[in-house]
């Protein structure tokens, strides 16, 4: 009988261990998330993550996630992760896990090509040009920083420009 009790005590912990363990595990949900180093989107971008990797969820800040995922290590906004196991698959569209063009430009939360030209013909009255102009548009983090100082604007949350 108290064989059976240990063992039964022994698989508990077991499966407390694995469960912890996957509770901590995230995917991706985006089409890359940016791990940055520091929890604020004005942090510096240390990599990419593409959309359906793993990660390991060490801390949490607000909404910012210290994630790894093989050697990296860095802040992700919580809206980047889910939950749920991304499985990706090449195939027809019966094939369990499988997701088309337009899912993945959904989950990247981005346009694509195909989605842009849909978009654009539904919606004929509407002025792209300005977009197009923002989109050719960079700002180094540095400048945005000193930009943000000048003008003595604190980030309601994610640290400090």
């Amino acid at each position: 009988m108290k064989k059976v009790t240990h063992y039964g005590i022994v698989w508990f912990l077991c499966l407390c261990a694995a469960t912890a363990q996957a509770a901590k595990e995230m995917s991706v949900q985006v089409r890359n998330g940016q791990l940055r180093d520091r929890p604020s989107f004005l942090g510096a971008v240390k990599a990419d993550v593409p959309y359906g990797d793993r990660v390991v969820v060490e801390a949490e800040q607000g909404p910012w996630r210290r994630v790894t995922t093989g050697d990296l290590s860095g802040w992700i906004h919580a809206s980047a992760l889910t939950r749920q196991r991304i499985k990706l698959a090449a195939g027809e569209e019966d094939v369990s896990g499988t997701a088309n063009e337009q899912e993945l430009a959904l989950a990247g939360k981005g346009f694509n090509a195909k989605v842009e030209s849909e978009f654009r013909e539904q919606n004929q009255a509407i002025d792209f040009s300005w977009v197009n102009r923002m989109e050719k548009m960079g700002i180094e983090t540095r400048a945005l920083l000193d930009f943000l100082k000048a003008g003595d604007v604190h980030p309601a949350s994610g640290g400090q420009p």
